[in-house]
């Protein structure tokens, strides 16, 4: 299967990184290049860019894309290491850095790892197959509490007590192996009228465990503090987000840095001397248009938000 990636929110995207031809930029979420092929086409053969992704057939999809350029450096790595990564290649400074935090359509429809809970896979959900910690480990080891925690935090899922319940009573006969297993026993959690009028029922879990096996979460606001910190004055840093958690994240962490001040608000002048790190290009989020989410239906939860370093 090919690795396509159709890039969400793409001039919005090239716009808030303001590009410089002969700038530096990370890309740290490559996937399959689909931001990168255009970010590459406004950089002259001075600029640079550094190309980060945990999953391998990524990598190598976006490597054979991006053959003809020359100014590309790949790297299989976390963008949590992005400091270590630039340290590792000698680069004190960038100009940009971009996150897509989406799962890719390719990670999706590829039944084998385990994202989809339309087709019947192996419980994987790994974005770096070099782990051993999958989604199987967090459905058949974690206590019910734990469960709990995830379906409800990560999910939002109304039903979570429910879903864990049912988990956990199905898993003392056997191990529960697959997808489409781990799909009917949420199925049977969720009342009927909800399954009729909501997402797919299993929407929320599946998206809970896979943020739990990838530590998506746990990883945004120190990798956005390291990022930040290298990037130049004037440099730009622009996230994509698809759920309102990581949205949440982004919206929070931006608004720290750009006024760190922690002074109560009837002091007269700051005493805390916190300065801003940043600032906000928009207040509010940059979403698609309407003809996008008509392109890709994918795109209509997609966020945007975008600071630049003072």
């Amino acid at each position: 299967m090919e690795f396509k990636h159709i890039p969400v929110l793409l001039n919005e995207c090239l716009q808030g990184l303001d590009i410089k031809e002969n700038g530096i930029y990370v890309d740290c979420t490559l996937g399959g290049a689909g931001h990168s092929s255009h970010l590459l086409k406004n950089l002259s053969k001075e600029g640079m860019l550094i190309g980060i992704d945990q999953d391998k057939d990524a990598l190598k999809a976006a490597t054979e894309r991006l053959k003809d350029y020359k100014n590309v450096q790949f790297v299989h790595n976390n963008f949590y290491n992005i400091e270590d990564i630039l340290d590792t290649l000698d680069i004190p400074k960038v100009d940009g850095i971009l996150m897509d935090l989406g799962v890719s359509s390719y990670q999706l429809d590829q039944g084998e790892r385990g994202f989809s809970y339309m087709k019947d896979a192996p419980l994987d959900m790994r974005m770096d197959r070099d782990n051993k910690f999958l989604a199987y480990d967090v459905v058949n080891n974690y206590t019910f509490d734990e469960l709990l925690k995830i379906i409800r935090n990560y999910g939002e899922e109304k039903f979570a007590k429910r879903v864990a319940t049912f988990i956990v009573d199905r898993r003392v006969n056997k191990p529960i192996e697959t997808t489409l297993q781990l799909v009917d026993i949420i199925k049977a959690a969720i009342p009927a009228k909800a399954r009729r009028e909501g997402p797919h029922p299993a929407k929320r879990t599946f998206q809970a465990i896979r943020i739990e096996v990838n530590s998506e979460l746990t990883i945004l606001n120190k990798t956005i503090e390291d990022g930040v910190n290298k990037l130049k004055k004037g440099g730009r840093m622009a996230i994509i987000t698809f759920h309102s958690l990581e949205d949440r994240i982004v919206k929070l962490k931006f608004r720290e840095l750009a006024d760190p001040c922690t002074c109560p608000k009837e002091f007269p002048i700051c005493a805390c001397g916190k300065e801003p790190l940043v600032r906000l290009i928009k207040r509010k989020a940059i979403e698609p248009t309407e003809e996008e989410v008509e392109i890709n239906p994918r795109s209509r939860s997609a966020k945007l938000r975008v600071i630049e370093r003072i």
